[in-house]
């Protein structure tokens, strides 16, 4: 075989890989882009006895354009004046829900006991997302060892549907 002849057939050879080498690799999917940072600020005080503030959820949370998806970054400061420790779940257009998992801890700003609770997360729905509802639960004693509780929520809605 003369030396042209063996290029060639080394060439053809690589060609020949590198077309099956293309076929056989997977195709890496289109992923969605998320929008904008949606801010969350949501406050829970008392409303019976003293004011108390019992609980504040504050962070971002953002939806993808593939209407199956949101991000979050949340901080849960558990208020002065609360007892027990206060608590929040997310819930997927009006009914499904989760309860977010903490992810670490900070530093208690003023007004906060102990620590501020980390929530950063990513969730992922087997339907279209519409919108979230953030559910915030603190609680406190009044009158006396009476127990009382309240709850407020706030709903951000997907931009992409």
């Amino acid at each position: 075989m003369t030396r042209s002849k063996a290029r060639g057939a080394v060439s053809s050879v690589a060609m020949v890989i590198a077309a099956l080498a293309a076929i056989l690799m997977p195709v890496t999917p289109a992923h969605a882009a998320y929008g904008p940072d949606q801010t969350v600020s949501l406050t829970v005080n008392s409303n019976s006895g003293p004011t108390l503030m019992l609980a504040q959820l504050t962070g971002t949370v953002a939806f993808d354009d593939g209407n199956r998806k949101f991000k979050y970054s949340l901080r849960l400061c558990w208020g002065s004046g609360a007892y027990p420790r206060p608590n929040f779940s997310v819930s997927i257009n009006g009914s499904t829900g989760f309860w977010p998992t903490e992810t670490g801890t900070a530093p208690a700003p003023s007004g906060c006991q102990l620590y501020l609770g980390l929530y950063d997360g990513e969730y992922t729905h087997p339907t279209t997302l519409a919108n979230i509802t953030l559910n915030v639960t603190g609680g406190w004693f009044y009158p006396g060892n009476n127990y009382n509780s309240r709850t407020k929520t706030v709903t951000y809605d997907n931009p992409y549907n």
